[in-house]
């Protein structure tokens, strides 16, 4: 069975003191091993990376991302930073193509692309989100706009750069204070299509919307799902542990 990877990104929240307690708790729990089967993941704001590394360790098994980073590696890019600069404060993951980012941000198929590539490069773990809106789905169309999505992002790679890619479908319809929990149901269909082109070939294929301790266990038995990226119930460090039980007991299974 694949390994399943379990993480959360903070978004907009936590001060450092806040990091500094999530992280060290994460680490006196985890005592220096992943429960067996999982790849835990945690992506705080860029003021928190270098606190949190400093906190987890250097040979820590959690892997640290940051939520965002340029394709360039310098330059007049006010406000930015770039791939270089986020692996040199600690991080292993660069989180890409969050649906917030592409909304407010600008963020389109070709930057994906580029920072894609850009991650890849200086030996980082892309982690691509992609998803539909409301409208999308309710026009039949979720397969098609997210493998789209996926294929622009991912195009031109070779066979071993796409097997360092993680793969997050979060339909936007379920993600944020406001999103609907997705059912099972809803979730076969898009999963079937990147399973069909992506199973195998890239390191993990997450689901991300609304998660919680009472579907986490469900969403993890959907076929080709091998992962969870978790936004409000990880963000207290209970919720996040007891994710990682469910995650162990469904890769122990």
């Amino acid at each position: 069975m694949s390994t399943l990877w379990v993480g959360t990104s903070w978004k907009m929240t936590k001060t450092l003191a806040e990091a500094e307690e999530w992280a060290g708790g994460l680490r006196d729990h985890l005592a220096g091993s992943a429960p067996a089967g999982v790849q835990p993941f945690v992506i705080p704001s860029f003021t928190a990376t270098t606190t949190v590394r400093g906190v987890l360790g250097e040979d820590s098994p959690v892997l640290l991302g940051v939520q965002n980073a340029h394709w360039e590696d310098a330059g007049a890019w006010t406000g930015e930073v770039s791939v270089p600069q986020a692996k040199d404060a600690g991080a292993q993951v660069v989180e890409i193509g969050h649906s917030e980012r592409r909304e407010h941000f600008g963020e389109t198929v070709e930057t994906t692309r580029l920072k894609v590539a850009a991650a890849l490069r200086h030996g980082l773990t892309p982690l691509l989100c992609i998803g539909e809106s409301a409208e999308v789905k309710e026009s039949g169309g979720s397969s098609a706009f997210i493998l789209e999505q996926a294929a622009g992002a991912l195009a031109g790679l070779g066979e071993e750069e796409l097997a360092r890619v993680v793969i997050a479908y979060e339909p936007i319809w379920a993600i944020g204070e406001k999103g609907r929990p997705a059912t099972v149901a809803e979730l076969v269909d898009p999963f079937a299509a990147l399973g069909e082109e992506y199973s195998g070939r890239v390191a993990g294929l997450l689901y991300g919307g609304s998660v919680n301790l009472d579907n986490a266990a469900d969403l993890l038995g959907i076929e080709h799902v091998t992962g969870l990226f978790v936004g409000r119930t990880a963000w207290k460090l209970e919720g996040y542990l007891e994710l990682l039980r469910i995650a162990a007991a469904h890769a122990a299974a």
